[in-house]
């Protein structure tokens, strides 16, 4: 709450509008010719109008529910003084409904703010929704105002960022509404892969509404204040009878962990405007941008001493795949995504060397680190992302298969574990691969092996490249006969050990764990001109 009223002092800073006092106490005659006093106060009067949205009643009542009005949260996204408003006298037109019957419809703006900024200096376009005046619901003027930064966004290949607290479309406006929104989706999907897009789900996203999100690159949610669902719980009970209230039916915690329709979430909304400031800072501004870099204090030779005993002696045992990724990148900083959903695999942006780039790791504390349809989803989701915009793919495996079982099986975990064989085998940044200890089977092809076009792959002494482990493929090959122990035996010294791929020269090399840090680095800056062209297409056909 202390954050709330410390936005909410914020606010007041709005209502000091600049005027041009220069002019004005020179009592310059070409500028009082141009603007009477009258049109003057005029414009003053609807400038503090747009600053206070639907008012200070429902100023109060969007604090009184945890959440920071839309300016508010502009105002602690963007570097102070940076943002530069579009449109805002822009009004509705709709006078169906009684829609311009009352003043109190008309609302300079309209619902949502727009404009430009900069976030620790690199710039930004953005849209932030205004829950207090109609709800945040999408109109016509509404959507003009999102696609005219968007395509702004596309001309000058800056991000978009978008912060959605909306009851969705407004429904005295019919079908403009409906075409206000499909202008936007055509926009999402005309920028994807060209600027990065982020939404940051802030309060009820319905309907409609909730497609925009889909189609970028990048969802977060706030915990117990936003909402992601197609059909409200009201329509549920009177379609279905089933009876379901908006956490349960599309809260933070289910979009996160069951749907992995979000990314991530945050614990309310200064929280996740402080987070996303952190996470802007590792994205490129475009497809033509390189993979940002920040100097860092974290020297490139660092050995990790720590590394050499990190993985258990017994294949068994499990370990944490986050202890070994923390140990290697800048200063240990690592923005997890997604992690609440398919935890047997980790994905998320960190530095080497001061340069971003995209990690994923089986997680072997987990289903022992298996690879099953949610994984594939999400690391193939992932890994094309960092494709399409410049970043270097970094990463650690340690995987015994992929999960076994009829519900995976029925569920199409063929056509899903393609998509991320699919999204390493296209990728065409640098791409380095570090096999830490188990590589069996197809789970070992669909983690951006040497065959996939890595460019760099190591092999730690603890790693161990085949088709199965040796209980599982002794049992195959020697149904039936004696002395399976001692099988077992000879197919552990012949195969779980790096020598076999070592020496068909499918890893680069037997790599000192403690190294890793030190050759990975040298490796990005070698691979920082890395060029590679795919026959011309107009378009692949992903596995869908």
């Amino acid at each position: 709450m202390a954050a709330l009223v410390k936005c909410s002092r914020a606010l007041a800073r709005f209502s000091t509008i600049p005027s041009c006092p220069s002019l004005l106490q020179a009592g310059c005659p070409r500028y009082c010719s141009v603007m009477s006093r009258p049109v003057r106060d005029r414009i003053q009067e609807r400038r503090q109008q747009a600053l206070l949205g639907g008012g200070q009643r429902r100023i109060d009542a969007q604090h009184k529910k945890g959440k920071l009005t839309a300016r508010e949260r502009i105002d602690l996204l963007l570097d102070p003084g940076t943002f530069v408003e579009y449109d805002m006298f822009a009004e509705h037109r709709c006078s169906d409904f009684g829609g311009l019957e009352k003043s109190a419809n008309q609302f300079p703006g309209d619902s949502v703010v727009t404009g430009h900024g900069r976030i620790y200096g690199r710039p930004v376009y953005l849209f932030s929704q205004d829950f207090t005046v109609m709800g945040g619901s999408v109109g016509s003027v509404h959507a003009r105002k999102i696609c005219k930064i968007m395509d702004q966004a596309l001309l000058t290949g800056v991000p978009v960022i978008g912060l959605n607290d909306s009851g969705g479309a407004r429904i005295p406006e019919g079908v403009d509404a409906l075409e206000g929104y499909g202008e936007i989706f055509q926009r999402n999907v005309e920028a994807s892969g060209v600027v990065p897009q982020i939404s940051m789900i802030m309060g009820p996203c319905a309907g409609g509404a909730a497609y925009s999100p889909a189609l970028t690159d990048f969802t977060f949610m706030v915990k117990d204040t936003s909402y992601l669902f197609i059909t409200g719980p009201d329509v549920i009970k009177s379609v279905t009878c089933e009876v379901v209230n908006q956490e349960e039916l599309g809260g933070a915690t289910v979009h996160t962990t069951l749907s992995g329709v979000a990314h991530k979430a945050f614990d309310n909304d200064v929280d996740a405007l402080l987070r996303l400031r952190e996470f802007y800072n590792f994205l490129p501004l475009s497809n033509t941008d390189p993979s940002p870099i920040r100097p860092t204090e974290d020297p490139a030779n660092r050995l990790c001493p720590v590394l050499d005993h990190m993985v258990p002696l017994d294949s068994t045992e499990s370990f944490n795949m986050l202890d070994v990724i923390q140990t290697v990148v800048d200063e240990e900083d690592f923005f997890e995504i997604m992690p609440s959903y398919a935890k047997n695999i980790v994905v998320g942006f960190a530095r080497m060397n001061g340069r971003t780039v995209g990690i994923v790791g089986n997680q072997p504390k987990v289903a022992a680190g298996c690879v099953d349809i949610d994984a594939s989803v999400k690391g193939a989701r992932f890994i094309r992302f960092c494709d399409a915009f410049n970043i270097p793919i970094l990463t650690f495996v340690d995987v015994p298969g992929f999960l076994p079982g009829t519900a995976q099986e029925h569920g199409g975990i063929i056509r899903h574990g393609a998509k991320m064989l699919f999204a390493y085998s296209e990728a065409t940044v640098p791409k380095i691969t570090v096999i830490t200890r188990k590589a069996y089977g197809g789970s070992y092809g669909v983690m951006g092996n040497k065959h996939m076009k890595a460019d760099i792959v190591y092999a730690w002494p603890t790693a161990e490249v085949a088709v199965m482990g040796a209980k599982g493929a002794v049992s195959i090959m020697f149904k039936g006969q004696k002395d399976q122990a001692k099988k077992e035996t000879e197919y552990m010294e012949k195969f779980a050990n790096p020598f076999p791929v070592a020496i068909r020269g499918f890893v680069d090399d037997i790599l000192e764990p403690r190294m890793t840090r030190t050759r990975i680095c040298q490796d990005l800056d070698l691979l920082c001109t890395k060029k590679e062209s795919r026959p011309w297409r107009k378009h692949n056909n992903l596995p869908l």
